[in-house]
Order: C-alpha cells, then structure tokens, then sequence
C-alpha cells in the first residue's frame, strides 16, 4: 500500500470511505472535516492506495501535549491485512519525529472491534471522561459557505 499525503481530488473517495466504515454522522458534515483539517496540519492527513483507490485513511495532530488520531479507516473488505496498521506506524512516526509523547484517540463505546484494534496496537484506556463542546455548527459553517461568506 502507497501511503501518501491526502490530495484535494481525494475528498470524495476518503468521505465515501469513511461512510462505509460507519464513521459518519449526520450531524457532522465529513467534507467540513476534511476542509478543516487542510487548514491544520494538512500534511498529517494520510490515504492509503492500492490498485489506484483509496483503501485507507487517517487524520492525526499535535497540540504540543498530546497526539490525536481521527478517521482511521479501512476499506470493509480490506480489513484484517495490516493495512490499519501500516497506517497507524505511519503516522506514529511523524508524530514521534515531531517529539509527542503519546497519543489519544476516542473510540465508541460499542465499537468493539476498533477497541481490540487498538489494544493490539498497545493502546490502553485512559481513565478519563470525555466531554465536548461545540462551537460551530456544522449546518451553519455548511451555509455561511454556501452564501459565499
């Protein structure tokens, strides 16, 4: 597998991607995801190739503190290959080069899967508690675009 800096003409491919994988929601719009992560590290947003279709995705960044790790994705039916994994060393090493020392990601609660993904990985759970805030809406950022502003 190619691993390769995410590219503008990707969006709808790694969007899809993330659709079949179940990462989406309806509440939050992918495509403003990835228009705001091109704003931020845009070089830490990683596809995976193979066979010239993106079968892999993963967003990570560094506050300073801490890494995070976002949209990792594997195509359904090319899972249980390594590829998820690839695209975690991959990342784990720009991360690494960049001096963070660990790494956070949130998982949902009933995705058991992604839990023994990571806990193969050497991941263990944080005894944290999660809170969020939201600042924009993705509907009105969706709209405020629309009208040019």
């Amino acid at each position: 597998m190619l691993i390769r800096p995410f590219q503008p003409g990707d969006e709808d491919a790694v969007v899809d991607l993330w659709r079949r994988c179940g990462l989406t929601r309806p509440w939050n719009d992918a495509h403003l995801d990835v228009a705001r992560k091109l704003r931020v590290q845009a070089e830490w947003f990683l596809v995976g190739v193979l066979e010239g279709q993106i079968v892999a995705s993963v967003m990570a960044g560094y506050d300073g503190h801490r890494g995070w790790i976002n949209y990792l994705a594997v195509a359904p039916d090319r899972r249980r290959r390594g590829l998820g994994r690839e695209m975690m060393q991959s990342v784990e090493r720009h991360l690494l080069a960049a001096g963070c020392p660990k790494i956070n990601l949130q998982i949902r609660a009933d995705n058991v899967a992604a839990v023994a993904f990571y806990e193969a990985l050497g991941f263990g759970r944080d005894e944290v508690v999660s809170y969020g805030k939201r600042l924009i809406e993705d509907r009105k950022e969706r709209d405020i675009r629309q009208q040019g502003g």
